[in-house]
């Protein structure tokens, strides 16, 4: 095993997919819970299953975690089972806990999948493969394709490194951080700190994956959240209208989804097989 993925692997055996005091898995903090956005994120959870077969044999949850929201659990509502692959055994044990005898659960690499060929009805990704080192990344959408059964849908949510609406965002953030008395936020270099916050994360840009991936497999970019959750804590506030301009997001994403898809914070990546 690789030092990046051993590293990932102890983060989220001993910390990320621990439960708090809020009863929420530590890394639920990476997301924003707060009512005003509530309704928003739901949305564009739910959008996963437009893209996915409604009912099937087996579909994969690769990189699954715990299944750790209520609306991720619905993806796999048509099917008889949920196999749920993650380098986490810690991930794993919480998923049985939260599917019970409708899932599988298996230890396993993303990008070296234990499965043969054309083996799932459906495939999901949630924010997993930007675990890998940017060279795993094709491989990792390779491997979810090879066991995609003919006719069927995978479906990935990965991240963008500096997508056109966060370029636009920062200068403003920066302005507000200084307003509030804080520091200029760094990033972390994750593979060298000896405590990190979080883990290692690599993303990369649509021009990337559609030369890396696309050339040789069939996609779509659509969008699947535009807006981070450090754009959501900044600018969504309950008292300036949150909720409305949420609401018009969410319309513009569906509007205008190759612009949104491309230049959003998060895509979802369709591959139909």
């Amino acid at each position: 095993m690789s030092d990046t993925k051993q590293k990932v692997k102890e983060f989220y055996d001993s910390i990320g997919w621990q439960q708090e005091k809020d009863g929420n898995f530590q890394n639920a903090r990476y997301e924003d819970l707060r009512p005003v956005s509530a309704e928003y994120i739901q949305k564009t959870r739910l959008r996963i299953s437009k893209y996915l077969a409604k009912n099937g044999q087996f579909l994969l949850d690769a990189g699954s975690g715990p299944v750790q929201y209520d609306d991720y659990i619905t993806y796999s509502n048509g099917y008889q089972k949920r196999v749920c692959l993650d380098i986490s055994i810690q991930a794993l044990k919480e998923a049985r806990t939260r599917i019970g005898d409708h899932g599988l659960f298996v230890v396993g690499d993303l990008a070296n999948l234990p499965f043969m060929s054309e083996s799932f009805d459906g495939v999901v990704s949630m924010h997993a493969i930007h675990h890998l080192a940017i060279e795993e990344h094709p491989r990792a959408y390779d491997e979810l394709y090879r066991v995609l059964n003919p006719g069927h849908t995978a479906t990935i949510v990965n991240g963008w490194s500096d997508p056109l609406l966060s370029r636009l965002g920062e200068p403003l953030i920066g302005l507000l951080r200084k307003l509030a008395g804080r520091s200029e936020k760094k990033k972390k270099d994750w593979l060298n700190e000896a405590d990190p916050e979080g883990t290692f994360v690599r993303k990369m840009t649509p021009q990337w994956l559609m030369q890396e991936v696309g050339n040789h497999i069939p996609l779509e970019i659509k969008p699947w959240r535009s807006m981070s959750t450090r754009y959501l804590r900044w600018f969504i506030q309950p008292k300036l209208g949150g909720k409305l301009f949420l609401k018009l997001v969410f319309w513009l994403e569906d509007v205008f989804p190759g612009f949104f898809g491309r230049n959003g914070q998060y895509p979802v990546i369709v591959l139909k097989k």
